[in-house]
């Protein structure tokens, strides 16, 4: 399927690997220019240049401040599409997670969501056909009480990615969410081989974690990033304020 996104120009933070490295892959197969963001280096832009004839720039910042956000401001230019990916909140119930890394992990998560999306709006109000894409987390769903401030900060990402699609329309600008659900990234496999040592006792045991899953498995981040680029094509033009759940159907 064609979905219309080739020519348009797309940054996508937390790019380096994961969910983010998946969708900038099916962007850029779909002829979309990519600026990469992340605090470390992108391994996979010179990759995806031969492989696609597509442009890809890389911008190494950290957008948990507002000089790394403004980096990217001042270098971005031109953008059609945004995707919020950068981020990881801890674990931990209200009493296991301290002041500081609470902190932390908002000011990346939660505030660098919010406030890349501010400073590039009005590039994204210019293109006529602008997306801000939010990738939250299920958590922002039910809500788990050992990941407090997750809970909370995605459920600030969902409220932000509904209540800011109610005028954005008005400067042609979709704002869309995506909360994916156990996902088989590199992040999600260690977590489940320290589960599986403490709990099986071997962590090269971790796949069976999986099988409470829906279907026996996580998702794939391609699963995932597929998605992504549909809700970002001109072929989802109507769609804004919604935040698509991708969870295998646990919820």
């Amino acid at each position: 399927m064609d979905l219309q996104l080739t020519g348009q120009r797309a940054v996508v933070t937390g790019a380096s690997k994961g969910i983010g490295a998946a969708i900038a892959d099916v962007l850029a197969a779909e002829g979309v220019n990519l600026v990469l963001v992340s605090r470390m280096a992108a391994p996979q832009a010179q990759a995806l240049r031969d492989r696609y004839g597509v442009k890809v720039d890389v911008i190494q910042a950290d957008l948990s401040t507002a000089e790394g956000r403004h980096a990217v401001e001042q270098q971005v230019g031109d953008v059609d599409i945004l995707v919020n990916n950068a981020g990881a909140i801890p674990g931990g119930g209200l009493l296991d997670v301290s002041e500081n890394d609470w902190r932390q992990a908002w000011d990346l998560k939660v505030y660098g969501f919010l406030f890349l999306s501010q400073g590039l709006y009005p590039a994204l109000a210019r293109s006529g056909r602008g997306v801000i894409l939010n990738v939250i987390g299920v958590a922002s769903e039910d809500l788990p009480a050992g990941y407090l401030a997750g809970s909370v900060g995605n459920s600030a990402l969902v409220a932000f990615t509904k209540a800011a699609a109610k005028n954005s329309w008005r400067d042609g600008v979709r704002v869309v969410g995506i909360n994916p659900g156990g996902t088989l990234t590199e992040r999600q496999e260690n977590l489940l081989r320290a589960r599986a040592a403490t709990e099986l006792g071997d962590a090269e045991r971790w796949l069976e974690l999986t099988r409470e899953l829906p279907f026996g498995r996580s998702a794939s981040p391609k699963e995932i990033a597929d998605a992504a680029a549909f809700l970002v094509s001109p072929l989802s033009a109507y769609t804004s304020g919604t935040v698509l759940t991708i969870d295998g159907g646990k919820m």
